[in-house]
């Protein structure tokens, strides 16, 4: 492994290595107005939620890192307190490349883009029309990290209103992640597509799991099962009795009829495809048989 600190790294350098660490990183669309009413649009992936009580959600116009200008948005932001913050879907991501490109102040990068504004209810920026879900939002804070060039400005979001597109909703009126077909930001040039990536995992707060300390030394210590698996198995409140190991050999007897003179290695194996298919139950019993 090959260590760095910051301050023998090039500002370029190390802003690449964070962005191509920290990823994928989600895009805040953010749309302005300057104090003359011009609109302007621009995306940053230095952005995420952090409240839900009250609705706060935080994006960093950086300072450029070639010649420490800063952006028009934080000019806006700075002088009005407004901005929607529009999310980015598969279907807007190269106009929402293409808006990134810097334009003179006061140019319009809904038109340059051929993106449709649409009008807020509470606040004076537009919305992205197109765009599945908006945040209208007031700026509470905006708190400056530094005066160099790549040096971040945290603007401290508060949302008054959303919009969500029907399109993108459950009958329950959650929204459909497939359907909502969110991209992501990471180093250089690449994206991400998250419906392409979405997997689930039990969220071990809704039990309390076993642990991998609580394992046979045989399975905690195995050369087939992963971390992953380990993780997966150790999300279970408890272990399976005697009697259920016992009815699953006997049902599984049939495929494999050798099951119970298998080798530890062998039955690792076998249970990894269980995991595979998000079936630790089974994978269990069979460990433990």
């Amino acid at each position: 492994m090959i260590s760095f600190e910051p301050k023998d790294l090039s500002t370029g350098k190390l802003h690449a290595y964070l962005l191509s660490a920290v990823a994928p990183r989600p895009i805040a669309f953010a749309s302005t107005m300057d104090e003359k009413g011009n609109p302007n649009l621009s995306p940053f992936s230095f952005f995420n939620v952090f409240s839900a009580n009250p609705p706060i959600m935080i994006f960093s116009p950086a300072r450029r890192v070639r010649n420490n200008t800063i952006k028009h948005t934080l000019q806006n932001v700075e002088k009005t307190k407004e901005v929607v913050i529009n999310v980015v879907s598969y279907d807007i991501v190269h106009q929402m490349s293409l808006s990134s490109t810097e334009y003179p102040e006061a140019v319009n990068e809904f038109n340059k883009a051929g993106l449709t504004m649409l009008e807020s209810d509470i606040v004076k920026p537009f919305r992205v029309a197109e765009s599945p879900v908006q945040f209208e939002c007031k700026v509470n804070e905006i708190i400056k990290l530094g005066q160099e060039g790549g040096a971040g400005n945290l603007v401290i979001c508060e949302v008054v209103k959303l919009h969500i597109s029907k399109e993108v909703l459950n009958e329950d009126d959650s929204i459909n992640q497939e359907q909502l077909d969110l991209v992501a930001r990471a180093g250089g040039s690449y994206y991400s597509r998250a419906k392409n990536g979405f997997f689930e995992i039990p969220k071990p707060l809704s039990t309390l799991g076993i642990g991998v300390d609580n394992f046979p030394e045989s399975i905690k210590n195995s050369m087939i099962l992963t971390g992953n698996d380990l993780g997966m198995l150790g999300n279970v409140e408890a272990l399976p009795s005697k009697q259920d190991i016992d009815a699953f050999v006997n049902e599984i007897s049939e495929r494999y009829p050798d099951i119970k003179s298998k080798t530890h290695r062998e039955k690792h194996k076998i249970a990894k495809n269980y995991l595979s298919y998000g079936d630790v139950d089974s994978a269990w019993k069979l460990l433990l048989s």
